[in-house]
Parts: structure tokens; C-alpha cells; sequence
């Protein structure tokens, strides 16, 4: 929680969550450990944690917010695949009586997502989630139709997306594509990964 608080410590993440391991080097020598995590933080938008809010104005100065945001490093918020805003909740939605999916059936699609991607990479023993991919892997296993090509070469241009986060999209989009039984990557499977990538203000 509160993630920009921790300054620059946080840098030492970023080539944990990419390689997965974790090197500790002394002058006699080094050892690995692996360090095969999920990282999950919060933070508020702003320091006053108003900015963005339908109701309540925010006091801080757009230059401010802009600092704020800037305490996390950009290439360590390219190694994050999702990024959610969370929004205020109205008294109508605690109070009301409609439910969400139930957990039970959240779990038996992430079963069966899970299943597909064993399936998928049986023949690649590097890999058992998507998660896993290399870049030869998503060439052949998250393939683009014309409509997806067009909205992510749009994604690319506008959220000047860097190399890293075009691999993330895609591996995020296979996986949302699971999570619905599709074998093919379709336009809203792709629309709703790259709308999880971040956007700051400048």
C-alpha cells in the first residue's frame, strides 16, 4: 500500500519481476535465489487522493500530481500488466442486492483457462501460463486479425507503448481470450488488455 512512499527502493523490483530471480552479489562472489512473485500495490492518484473524483475536488496543482505520480519509476510501471483505477462506491451499489459472479464460478473459468494454456504449451517446457511467453511464443500463439492490428498499432502510436508493454498487452489479451474460451484473440479481448496499461499525467 502506498507505493510511492517507498522511493527508490522500489527500483531493485524490476529485474526480479522480469527474470524471476533474484542475485545477490558480494566480493567473494554471488548466489541466485528465484523470486517467482506477483506483485500486487496501491496508491492514491494524488496526495490528497481526490484527483480523478466525480464529487470531491482535488487541491493539489496538476504540477503536483504530475510529481506524485512520477515517484514510480516508468520502467517499473511497464512491468506491471494491469493498472485499475478504482472509483469511488455509492451507497446504491453497497446497499443493493445484486451480486457479483460468484467465486465458485470465477474459479471453475480460471481452471479451465489454466487448462487451455497446459494444453497450449506442452510442447514448450519453458512455459506453463501465458505469463511465461517469450517473444517466439507470442508470435505464434498470439496472432492479431486485421481489426486487432489496427487497434494496436493505434495502442502502440497513442500510449507510446515501449516493446515490454506491447509483449504484455499481447500475453494479457491471450489470457482474457482464455478466460472467455476463445481460441482467438478478438478485438475486445484486446481493447479491455490494453486499457489496463497506465496513463499518467504530465
Amino acid at each position: 500500500d502506498e507505493l510511492p512512499e517507498f522511493g527508490q527502493k522500489l527500483e531493485v523490483l524490476r529485474q526480479p519481476i522480469e527474470d524471476r530471480v533474484v542475485t545477490l552479489s558480494r566480493a567473494v562472489g554471488s548466489v541466485t535465489f528465484p523470486a517467482n512473485f506477483m506483485l500486487i500495490a496501491a496508491m492514491n492518484p494524488c496526495p490528497c487522493g481526490w484527483y480523478g473524483d466525480a464529487e470531491r475536488q482535488c487541491t493539489c496543482s496538476p504540477a503536483l500530481v504530475s510529481r506524485y505520480q512520477k515517484k514510480i519509476s516508468g520502467p517499473l510501471l511497464d512491468r506491471i500488466d494491469i493498472h485499475a483505477e478504482v472509483p469511488r462506491v455509492h451507497y446504491e451499489k453497497l446497499s443493493g442486492d445484486r451480486l457479483g459472479e460468484p467465486s465458485a464460478a470465477i474459479r471453475t473459468r480460471v481452471v479451465a483457462a489454466r487448462e487451455r494454456q497446459a494444453q497450449r504449451f506442452r510442447s514448450h517446457p519453458r512455459c506453463l501460463t501465458n505469463a511465461d511467453m517469450g517473444a517466439g511464443e507470442i508470435r505464434e500463439h498470439c496472432r492479431l486479425d486485421g481489426a486487432g492490428q489496427s487497434l494496436m498499432k493505434a495502442a502502440v502510436r497513442q500510449l507510446n507503448l515501449s516493446a515490454r508493454g506491447y509483449h504484455r498487452v499481447l500475453k494479457l489479451a491471450r489470457s482474457i481470450a482464455d478466460l472467455a474460451e476463445s481460441e482467438q484473440i478478438g478485438a475486445a479481448h484486446l481493447a479491455e488488455a490494453i486499457q489496463y496499461r497506465p496513463r499518467r499525467v504530465e
